[in-house]
């Protein structure tokens, strides 16, 4: 159960004095200052009152006397027309605003009314419109039902008077009232110039429900409470149905419209239910401590009062939030009255003769009590629900989280206050720095000076705050001992926290306020503020992760605040990252190479361990120094200062190679690096990386500078040597050379193919290298195909054929060299070595066949005959040189056939040349041009190919090679065989 708080408070009393006492009540607002009260008593007065709402002063204004019967019900019809309806004795009464006047009674068919209701529409209600169709005038729908129910029979209590003509829409309201077993529509009517005159017309009779005893009316049902239970009828059609019966021992029913929803509450005892228009319950039921005599509704709390008290319901829970005594215990029944016509503050209640005002107290005063009170749970539920229900302003919804969030911190509830802080859309983060430095510094002109309710100290450090907050327990704890009642949370008195852990609970609360904030759009003081204090509190939290990806990342720490900080605390990779992130390059690679140096030291990793990087968009694990280089590497790829980069180069290939060739081959860098400073800063030891740099330069950049391409060529050549150095030494011994192999080549290999390969192949792509300076490096080594590729660039022929077929045996590449070279006594040379070694080499025989046989046709057999060795075998010799005649036979006549047949077609086309000039064709007086279609006669003409014939007007206008029929014989020939072909 929710604890009282103050809701309503009183305001004004009135008494009637005497024996009388009040039985029906209402309320109606004539301005912002004034509300008239119409009382209607046991017997049989209506009684008007004035409250001041100014100085909270009551005043009779008049009374008039209906009958001797109890006034069961008052009804203010309208501002306007000032009307009063009053209950009394079964009829209806009509009474002016002011009660200057006499009552005057509806008579005819309205009497023995036990109950009336005044017919209610919600909000965008399309329900059906009952009125007569001279009202309605647009509603054809409801004329014809009218004429269906014989509507339009007026009964008028003043004699040979009829307005029908002269009504006005505003002017018409429409009740129902229920008499003995009926249920009657009526529409009230009155006249313009006679200030009590009135009339009504039945819109509908409902039969068949007897024993009503209250109604609602609500757009087109009404909801009727009997002895026996709940029923809703309906007013266009006139059926009812049960919506549930009451038990047998039951209180009488009680309805109540609830106009904030458009809903309807209905009792059963102390149990109410919430129904829509349709009679279908919405939501749980609601309890109450005891049966109400009377419901009533203020903003989106249920008032019920009975025995005296009022108590006030949350409409959701029905939890009692206030209750209030206003009479002696059996003081009899009460009754509940508010200002729902205007601003819904006002409510009034019964007791007997007297008469109490209460006024809503203000949602600030609300809060506020809570607030004091500690009540931090409640005013939060308060808070939501006047947002939901739309009774506050956006503005002040935000202020009012701020200030229950900082009502929160200084309660020492970190977490529950941040919640409040991000719910506030206009509280600044700024306002939190005070909290996390001391002023003066920085952004003490940045916070904002914001005014709140006062109910919480001045902004002070974590430290302070947390300090006077124990403080705050144990004088509390003391108080209680002392049997005084102080507002702290139960939770601190049963588990008392420690200032440690509350100090780290505030930092980690306000980290994940200012994480959220820097997602706001903010001005650039007070987005620096934001990240430079979240990297002193991930610094006193040691998130050692989280200060390295925001130094990282895109921000707006200051580094003159941290650099110290950050220093003396060790955590120097944060202060790399931020370095680097600012620009300041120089001081970023300091402190990287001072983590290769002594990586191992103070709080730093251990080298061994493996530390996340991300590289290429893939996490791999490097280890402490080579991250630090990797680091470096990724500084030095942006654009900066050569002569950092050439400064830094050294110590990271040190580490590793591929940083170094990554920081020399960043396409990233707007100024390219010397190829001549870069060889002096690395070592020249570190053979790889400089000929990594050379064919990047080379294959990327495109250098074509010879002085270049020549280094290159000789540093490959060198590392070439020294390779087969090593794979000698290894084919001599199993152990050491291995480890020779290691010390020359490295662990680490830049290259995906071996250095001779690479060599071979840069040999033969480049032009701009010198050869000959190339080759005097290799002359005296085993790099017999690399100074082939030499031999051949200075044209030396014999001594590429020697390397090729002699030395290396490479018949294909020896003879794919003379076809290059595309003389025939290139192939007779190549013969000559293959059968004449020399140097004490047996003759190759197997290759000369092979030589003679793809190239034997390109040899004259007679020097081939005088090349061969009287020691060559007979049958290889033979074999080859048959198929060589063969060959050079087959390759004459071959000529001699496609020589005739040459000459077969000269002649040939000579005499179908012949035959096409010596044509005839016979012109008479009818021939015609086929072109113009004139006659030809004795004039000129030609004739085409195609035997189309023209004038030789035509013949000048076509031209020699077109025809009259489109055809152009230059691009489209015309042929006909000629006697070759046919035969």
């Amino acid at each position: 159960m929710a604890k009282s708080r103050s809701v309503v408070e009183l305001t004004a009393r009135f008494d009637l004095g005497g024996d009388d006492k009040i039985r029906a009540l209402s309320l109606s607002p004539v301005s912002d200052s004034q509300t008239l009260v119409y009382l209607g008593t046991f017997s049989g007065s209506l009684i008007l009152l004035s409250l001041d709402t100014s100085t909270n002063i009551v005043t009779r204004l008049a009374s008039v006397s209906l009958s001797a019967s109890p006034v069961e019900s008052v009804f203010v019809l309208g501002e306007e027309r000032g009307k009063i309806l009053a209950l009394c004795n079964g009829y209806l009464f009509l009474v002016d605003s002011l009660l200057s006047q006499p009552a005057k009674r509806l008579g005819g068919l309205l009497k023995g009314i036990n109950v009336v209701a005044k017919r209610v529409r919600g909000r965008d209600s399309s329900s059906t419109d009952l009125l007569p169709s001279e009202v309605s005038s647009d509603s054809s729908s409801s004329k014809k039902f009218l004429q269906l129910l014989g509507a339009g029979n007026r009964v008028n209590d003043v004699k040979g008077k009829d307005f029908g003509h002269e009504r006005v829409h505003k002017g018409h309201y429409v009740f129902a009232v229920a008499i003995g077993e009926r249920m009657l529509l009526i529409e009230l009517q009155f006249d313009e110039k006679e200030e009590l005159s009135g009339s009504f017309v039945v819109l509908k009779e409902i039969l068949g429900i007897g024993g009503i005893k209250t109604l609602v009316w609500l757009d087109d049902y009404v909801i009727a409470g009997t002895v026996k239970g709940y029923s809703l009828i309906s007013c266009v059609t006139g059926q009812s149905g049960v919506i549930f019966t009451l038990p047998d021992v039951s209180g009488p029913p009680l309805l109540k419209l609830l106009c904030k929803e458009w809903k309807v509450l209905l009792l059963v005892d102390n149990v109410g239910v919430v129904v829509d228009t349709n009679g279908q319950p919405i939501g749980g039921s609601l309890v109450f401590r005891r049966r109400p005599d009377s419901v009533g509704e203020l903003s989106f709390y249920l008032v019920t009062v009975g025995d005296g008290k009022m108590e006030i319901h949350q409409k959701k829970s029905g939890a009692c939030v206030q209750s209030v005594s206003f009479g002696p215990e059996g003081c009899g029944p009460s009754l509940f009255s508010a200002d729902e016509a205007g601003d819904g503050n006002l409510l009034a209640v019964t007791s007997l003769s007297k008469l109490l005002f209460y006024r809503r107290v203000p949602y600030e005063e609300q809060i506020k009590d809570l607030l004091r009170k500690k009540r931090y749970r409640e005013a939060i539920s308060l808070v939501e629900e006047l947002d939901s229900q739309g009774e506050i302003s956006k503005d002040m919804l935000s202020f009012l989280h701020a200030q229950i969030g900082y009502l929160l911190l200084f309660d020492l509830r970190f977490e529950e206050a941040v919640n409040q802080f991000l719910k506030s859309e206009k509280m600044e983060p700024s306002e939190v720095f005070p909290f996390i430095m001391r002023d003066p510094n920085r952004w003490s002109l940045a916070v904002p000076r914001n005014r709140y309710w006062g109910l919480h100290p001045p902004p002070a450090p974590f430290e302070d705050v947390v300090d006077n907050g124990l403080m705050a327990i144990q004088r509390a704890n003391f108080l209680r001992k002392a049997g005084m009642d102080t507002p702290v949370d139960e939770e601190f008195f049963s588990n008392p926290p420690s200032r440690a852990d509350l100090l780290d609970l505030a930092i980690k609360n306000i980290t994940r306020y200012l994480e959220i904030s820097r997602e706001k759009d903010l001005t650039h003081p007070v987005r620096e503020g934001i990240d430079t204090l979240l990297m002193l509190l991930y610094r006193a939290l040691n998130r050692v992760e989280d200060m390295e990806n925001l130094a990282s990342s895109d921000n707006n720490c200051v580094v003159e605040e941290l650099e110290s900080l950050l220093t003396e605390s060790g955590h120097l990779r944060a202060l790399a990252f931020l370095y680097a992130c600012k620009g300041m390059s120089a001081k970023a690679l300091a402190i990287w190479r001072l983590f290769t140096k002594n990586y191992s030291s103070g709080l730093w990793q251990d080298s061994d361990d493996l530390v996340p990087y991300l590289h290429d968009n893939e996490l791999i694990r490097l280890s402490g120094k080579e991250a630090a280089a990797a680091e470096a590497a990724r500084i030095l790829e942006e654009p900066c200062d050569p002569e950092l980069a050439l400064q830094h180069l050294s110590w990271i290939s040190d580490i590793n190679p591929l940083f170094a060739i990554q920081v020399l081959t960043s396409d990233k860098r707007t100024e390219e690096l010397s190829p001549e400073q870069v060889i002096e800063a690395i070592d020249p030891k570190k053979v790889e990386i400089i000929q990594r740099y050379f064919q990047w330069l080379i294959e990327e950049r495109d250098y074509t500078d010879p002085q270049l391409h020549t280094s290159y060529a000789l540093s490959l050549a060198k590392s070439a040597l020294e390779y087969v150095e090593v794979q000698n030494g290894i084919q001599q011994s199993d152990g050491g050379g291995r480890e020779a192999h290691d010390c020359n080549v490295g662990n680490i290999s830049l290259f995906e193919s071996d250095v001779r390969e690479r060599l071979q192949t840069f040999l033969q792509s480049s032009d701009l290298y010198d050869p000959e300076e190339v080759l005097e490096l290799v002359e005296g080594s085993e790099l017999w195909l690399e100074k082939a590729i030499l031999y051949r660039r200075i044209g030396q022929e014999t001594l590429v054929l020697q390397i090729l077929a002699l030395k290396l045996e490479d018949c294909a590449a020896a003879e794919q060299y003379c076809v290059e070279i595309g003389r025939p006594d290139a192939f007779m040379q190549l013969l000559d070595m293959y059968l004449d070694p020399q140097n004490g080499k047996e003759p190759m025989f197997k290759a000369a066949v092979r030589l003679l046989h793809n190239h034997g046709e390109s040899l004259d057999p007679l020097q081939v005959l005088e090349k061969l060795s009287p020691d060559m075998p007979l049958k290889l010799a033979s074999d080859t040189i048959l198929r060589m005649l063969r060959a050079r036979v087959h390759h004459h006549r071959q000529g001699q056939i496609v020589h005739n047949i040459s000459r077969a077609l000269d002649v040939d086309s000579r005499l179908a040349r012949l035959e096409e000039r010596s044509r005839h064709m016979q012109i008479n007086d009818e021939s015609l041009c086929d072109s113009c279609y004139a006659r030809l006669g004795t004039k000129l003409f030609a004739m085409y190919p195609d035997d189309t014939i023209v004038c030789y007007k035509c013949y000048r206008r076509l031209g020699e090679s077109k025809s009259v029929t489109g055809r152009d014989f230059k691009r489209d020939v015309l042929i006909k065989p000629g006697w070759l072909v046919n035969r």
